[in-house]
């Protein structure tokens, strides 16, 4: 159930706010609040996952209202709510963190998709927020080999800037790795970064999960839809498979990136967007253009700085500090004691050909930790390992 407070200080358009939306949806929760400092007091003591706030009113206006937001609940949308005079104030809103502004009085259409929208970026921040919180265990770089070393100079080198980033290498290498690696030590840290499997998503279906849609757009659009590059704004992206993405949607992020707009399926209307793009591929993106499967333009867009993640094959000597680290998480997840491996079955993971790369090896060492003995020796190596 979605919670929303309207910030008002006129009763009757307050009243009209609270009857559109407690119609639209049986499900909002509507509060009221008369002033901004009342308005305020409800923030802190309740959570709410939209603002709606008028921007002339007594004792505290809206951009005040609207920065005390920002500082107590950072993640809560706030729309603002002008009158005809305001609009150059509603528009420089924005630029503090508005998420949308509606005039008076308010047109049942625009108030209602900019409510849906908000509550719909909502649910993503709040989602990008718990995995930021994973990130730290979740996404750390193993490894001292050269090619890691490499990877890590280049990370910190391209990071803090907003270069397009081409990730290439076989699956399971941990391409994912070093996208979430450039977000998080970057200046858009702060900002969402929204994922993105080109290869999971039906071709039919890849530009409206891009771009969003419009309400009728298609026979399943029931109703306006954000889209990935909107939900990113602020942040990053990430492509991952980007080679398996249809032709078409290759031209609008084309687009997307030329311009910096978006337009959702089925709308005529650009939407600005601020996204750093990074994409990875296990595919040779040149053969795919020789093909006339993926576009050479948009290739070179990309392909602004290139990281090639190696197969684990090419890197044997991070086994050993792969097998530690993934013996302590899976530990963690079992809530069970960290299992020791001899230096015999380490030297036999070692000669192993790891064809499913480090996502294989982690798969192994959950293996052996609960098949194999208190300590994980060589004959366990060889008795369940091979099984793969």
């Amino acid at each position: 159930m979605a919670k929303i407070l309207v910030i008002e200080d006129e009763a009757s358009i307050r009243r009209v706010l609270v009857k559109i939306l407690s119609e639209e949806n049986k499900n909002y929760q509507l509060d009221e609040a008369e002033d901004g400092l009342a308005g305020i007091e409800k923030i802190k003591d309740e959570e709410y996952d939209l603002v709606l706030c008028d921007i002339k009113m007594p004792k505290m206006d809206g951009i005040e209202v609207l920065e005390a937001i920002k500082k107590i609940k950072p993640e809560v949308p706030v729309v603002m709510i002008s009158g005809h005079g305001d609009l150059d104030t509603a528009v420089n809103t924005m630029k503090l963190g508005a998420f949308d502004y509606i005039s008076k009085p308010p047109d049942l259409n625009r108030l209602l998709n900019t409510v849906r929208n908000a509550l719909d970026r909502k649910v993503l921040v709040v989602e990008n927020t718990l995995l930021k919180k994973k990130v730290g265990k979740n996404y750390q770089m193993i490894g001292e080999s050269p090619a890691i070393s490499s990877i890590k100079e280049i990370i910190e080198k391209v990071a803090q800037t907003d270069a397009r980033v081409l990730i290439t290498g076989p699956n399971g290498t941990g391409k994912e790795l070093v996208a979430h690696w450039l977000h998080q030590k970057s200046e858009r840290s702060g900002g969402p970064m929204i994922e993105v499997n080109c290869a999971a998503i039906p071709s039919e279906l890849i530009e409206s999960e891009l771009f969003g849609h419009v309400k009728g757009a298609f026979t399943s659009a029931v109703k306006d839809r954000a889209g990935k590059f909107e939900a990113a704004n602020g942040g990053t992206i990430f492509l991952d498979e980007i080679g398996d993405m249809s032709l078409s949607a290759q031209a609008k992020v084309l687009r997307a990136l030329q311009e910096n707009r978006i337009s959702r399926v089925g709308s005529d209307k650009d939407i600005k967007v601020d996204v750093r793009v990074v994409a990875a591929t296990n595919k040779d993106l040149k053969k795919e253009i020789e093909e006339k499967r993926f576009r050479e333009d948009l290739y070179h867009r990309l392909a602004v700085i290139l990281i090639k993640v190696p197969p684990l094959n090419e890197r044997r000597n991070d086994i050993p500090l792969l097998v530690k680290f993934f013996t302590e998480k899976i530990a963690s997840e079992h809530g069970s004691n960290v299992k020791v491996f001899t230096e015999k079955a380490i030297d036999q993971l070692k000669d192993y050909d790891w064809t499913g790369n480090i996502r294989e090896l982690r798969n192994v060492v959950e293996r052996l930790i609960i098949l194999g003995g208190n300590e994980v020796t060589e004959d366990d190596v060889k008795l369940f390992a091979s099984k793969l």
